[in-house]
Protein backbone atom coordinates (compact mmCIF):
# COMPACT_ATOMS: atom_id res chain seq x y z
CA UNK A 1 0.00 0.00 0.00
CA UNK A 2 1.34 3.44 -0.94
CA UNK A 3 1.25 5.75 2.07
CA UNK A 4 1.82 9.49 2.47
CA UNK A 5 5.06 10.97 3.77
CA UNK A 6 3.28 11.99 6.99
CA UNK A 7 2.03 8.41 7.53
CA UNK A 8 5.52 7.05 6.85
CA UNK A 9 7.06 9.47 9.37
CA UNK A 10 4.50 8.57 12.04
CA UNK A 11 5.02 4.84 11.46
CA UNK A 12 8.78 5.37 11.88
CA UNK A 13 8.24 7.09 15.26
CA UNK A 14 5.81 4.32 16.27
CA UNK A 15 8.30 1.62 15.22
CA UNK A 16 11.10 3.24 17.26
CA UNK A 17 8.89 3.39 20.36
CA UNK A 18 7.77 -0.20 19.83
CA UNK A 19 11.41 -1.33 19.73
CA UNK A 20 12.26 0.58 22.91
CA UNK A 21 9.23 -0.48 24.96
CA UNK A 22 9.20 -4.10 23.79
CA UNK A 23 12.13 -5.06 26.00
CA UNK A 24 10.16 -3.92 29.09
CA UNK A 25 6.67 -5.12 28.19
CA UNK A 26 5.85 -7.80 25.66
CA UNK A 27 4.06 -5.91 22.88
CA UNK A 28 5.07 -8.07 19.90
CA UNK A 29 7.22 -11.16 19.46
CA UNK A 30 10.88 -9.98 19.67
CA UNK A 31 11.71 -12.23 16.69
CA UNK A 32 9.44 -10.11 14.46
CA UNK A 33 10.99 -6.73 15.37
CA UNK A 34 13.44 -6.71 12.43
CA UNK A 35 10.46 -7.30 10.10
CA UNK A 36 8.19 -4.66 11.61
CA UNK A 37 7.19 -3.09 8.29
CA UNK A 38 6.30 -6.32 6.44
CA UNK A 39 5.12 -8.48 9.31
CA UNK A 40 3.10 -5.89 11.21
CA UNK A 41 2.60 -2.53 9.50
CA UNK A 42 1.89 -3.80 5.97
CA UNK A 43 -0.33 -6.50 7.46
CA UNK A 44 -2.46 -3.88 9.25
CA UNK A 45 -2.47 -1.40 6.37
CA UNK A 46 -4.40 -3.99 4.33
CA UNK A 47 -7.36 -3.45 6.68
CA UNK A 48 -7.34 0.29 6.02
CA UNK A 49 -7.35 -0.39 2.27
CA UNK A 50 -10.24 -2.88 2.48
CA UNK A 51 -12.37 -0.73 4.82
CA UNK A 52 -12.00 2.47 2.83
CA UNK A 53 -14.06 4.48 5.33
CA UNK A 54 -13.95 8.26 5.69
CA UNK A 55 -16.07 8.96 8.80
CA UNK A 56 -17.58 7.35 11.89
CA UNK A 57 -16.36 5.59 15.04
CA UNK A 58 -13.76 2.82 14.81
CA UNK A 59 -13.24 0.64 17.90
CA UNK A 60 -10.12 -1.53 18.06
CA UNK A 61 -10.50 -4.34 20.60
CA UNK A 62 -7.60 -5.63 22.71
CA UNK A 63 -5.20 -3.18 21.10
CA UNK A 64 -2.06 -4.46 22.87
CA UNK A 65 0.88 -2.86 21.11
CA UNK A 66 -1.46 -0.97 18.77
CA UNK A 67 -1.89 -3.49 15.97
CA UNK A 68 -3.98 -2.84 13.98
CA UNK A 69 -5.55 0.13 15.85
CA UNK A 70 -2.64 2.58 15.82
CA UNK A 71 -1.61 1.73 12.26
CA UNK A 72 -5.21 2.30 11.11
CA UNK A 73 -5.44 5.60 13.02
CA UNK A 74 -2.14 6.78 11.54
CA UNK A 75 -3.14 5.85 7.98
CA UNK A 76 -6.59 7.43 8.42
CA UNK A 77 -5.47 10.67 10.07
CA UNK A 78 -6.70 12.69 7.07
CA UNK A 79 -10.26 11.29 7.40
CA UNK A 80 -13.08 12.01 9.86
CA UNK A 81 -12.85 8.57 11.49
CA UNK A 82 -12.42 8.68 15.28
CA UNK A 83 -10.58 5.72 16.81
CA UNK A 84 -11.05 4.18 20.25
CA UNK A 85 -8.36 1.70 21.24
CA UNK A 86 -9.53 -0.60 24.03
CA UNK A 87 -6.77 -2.18 26.15
CA UNK A 88 -7.20 -3.53 29.69
CA UNK A 89 -3.46 -3.79 30.53
CA UNK A 90 -2.34 -0.52 32.19
CA UNK A 91 1.24 -0.70 30.89
CA UNK A 92 0.13 -1.35 27.31
CA UNK A 93 -2.39 1.48 27.56
CA UNK A 94 0.46 3.76 28.76
CA UNK A 95 2.49 2.71 25.71
CA UNK A 96 -0.43 3.48 23.38
CA UNK A 97 -0.86 6.93 24.95
CA UNK A 98 2.87 7.60 24.47
CA UNK A 99 2.67 6.78 20.77
CA UNK A 100 -0.43 8.97 20.33
CA UNK A 101 1.41 11.86 22.01
CA UNK A 102 4.71 11.39 20.15
CA UNK A 103 3.03 11.08 16.74
CA UNK A 104 0.66 14.01 17.48
CA UNK A 105 -2.42 11.98 16.55
CA UNK A 106 -5.67 13.83 17.24
CA UNK A 107 -8.10 11.11 16.10
CA UNK A 108 -7.42 8.55 18.85
CA UNK A 109 -8.71 7.88 22.38
CA UNK A 110 -7.14 5.16 24.54
CA UNK A 111 -9.64 3.31 26.76
CA UNK A 112 -8.03 1.36 29.62
CA UNK A 113 -10.90 -1.03 30.35
CA UNK A 114 -11.94 -4.62 29.78
CA UNK A 115 -13.91 -5.09 26.55
CA UNK A 116 -16.88 -6.70 28.29
CA UNK A 117 -17.00 -3.97 30.98
CA UNK A 118 -17.18 -1.16 28.44
CA UNK A 119 -20.58 0.39 27.72
CA UNK A 120 -21.92 -0.51 24.23
CA UNK A 121 -20.04 1.58 21.65
CA UNK A 122 -22.37 1.37 18.62
CA UNK A 123 -19.25 1.44 16.44
CA UNK A 124 -19.32 1.82 12.66
CA UNK A 125 -16.14 -0.25 12.45
CA UNK A 126 -14.54 -2.78 14.79
CA UNK A 127 -11.13 -4.44 14.44
CA UNK A 128 -9.13 -7.09 16.27
CA UNK A 129 -5.89 -8.96 15.65
CA UNK A 130 -4.68 -12.03 17.54
CA UNK A 131 -7.19 -11.38 20.34
CA UNK A 132 -9.52 -14.37 20.72
CA UNK A 133 -11.23 -17.16 18.76
CA UNK A 134 -13.94 -15.95 16.38
CA UNK A 135 -16.68 -17.46 18.54
CA UNK A 136 -15.64 -15.22 21.45
CA UNK A 137 -15.14 -12.18 19.21
CA UNK A 138 -18.77 -12.47 18.07
CA UNK A 139 -19.98 -11.68 21.60
CA UNK A 140 -17.81 -8.53 21.57
CA UNK A 141 -19.17 -7.52 18.16
CA UNK A 142 -22.77 -8.08 19.29
CA UNK A 143 -22.07 -5.76 22.23
CA UNK A 144 -20.09 -2.98 20.54
CA UNK A 145 -20.89 -2.88 16.81
CA UNK A 146 -23.71 -0.80 15.32
CA UNK A 147 -26.38 -2.88 13.52
CA UNK A 148 -25.10 -1.52 10.20
CA UNK A 149 -21.43 -1.74 11.28
CA UNK A 150 -18.57 -3.79 9.86
CA UNK A 151 -15.85 -5.69 11.66
CA UNK A 152 -12.41 -6.45 10.26
CA UNK A 153 -10.92 -9.44 12.05
CA UNK A 154 -7.39 -10.53 11.22
CA UNK A 155 -7.19 -14.31 11.28
CA UNK A 156 -4.50 -16.94 10.65
CA UNK A 157 -4.57 -20.06 8.47
CA UNK A 158 -7.21 -21.80 10.63
CA UNK A 159 -9.84 -19.13 9.97
CA UNK A 160 -12.23 -21.54 8.20
CA UNK A 161 -12.35 -23.76 11.27
CA UNK A 162 -13.01 -20.70 13.45
CA UNK A 163 -15.91 -19.66 11.19
CA UNK A 164 -17.46 -23.16 11.47
CA UNK A 165 -17.09 -23.09 15.24
CA UNK A 166 -18.55 -19.58 15.59
CA UNK A 167 -21.55 -20.52 13.41
CA UNK A 168 -22.66 -23.06 16.04
CA UNK A 169 -23.66 -20.13 18.25
CA UNK A 170 -23.85 -17.06 16.00
CA UNK A 171 -25.38 -15.98 12.71
CA UNK A 172 -23.28 -13.56 10.67
CA UNK A 173 -22.25 -12.70 7.12
CA UNK A 174 -18.64 -12.44 6.08
CA UNK A 175 -16.25 -11.84 3.21
CA UNK A 176 -12.80 -13.42 3.52
CA UNK A 177 -10.12 -11.13 2.07
CA UNK A 178 -6.94 -13.17 1.48
CA UNK A 179 -3.98 -11.73 3.39
CA UNK A 180 -1.20 -10.34 1.21
CA UNK A 181 1.37 -10.78 3.98
CA UNK A 182 0.67 -14.33 5.23
CA UNK A 183 -0.23 -17.25 2.96
CA UNK A 184 -3.54 -18.84 3.95
CA UNK A 185 -4.45 -16.10 6.43
CA UNK A 186 -7.44 -13.81 5.93
CA UNK A 187 -9.05 -10.57 6.98
CA UNK A 188 -12.67 -11.39 7.74
CA UNK A 189 -15.09 -8.58 6.97
CA UNK A 190 -18.02 -9.43 9.24
CA UNK A 191 -21.54 -7.94 9.19
CA UNK A 192 -25.03 -8.80 10.49
CA UNK A 193 -23.99 -10.43 13.77
CA UNK A 194 -26.88 -11.94 15.70
CA UNK A 195 -27.26 -14.73 18.23
CA UNK A 196 -28.48 -18.01 16.81
CA UNK A 197 -26.38 -20.45 14.87
CA UNK A 198 -26.72 -23.93 13.48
Amino acid sequence: MIVSRETKDRLTIYGDLLGRWNSKINLISPATLPYLQERHFDDCLQVSEIAGGTSGLWVDLGSGGGLPGLVLAISSSDTDIKFKLVESDKRKAAFLRTVVRETALTNVTIVNERIEALSPQNADYVSARALAPLRQLMAYLALHMAPSGKAFLMKGVLWRQEVQDARKTWNFDYIAHPSRTEAGAAILEVTGVRHGGA
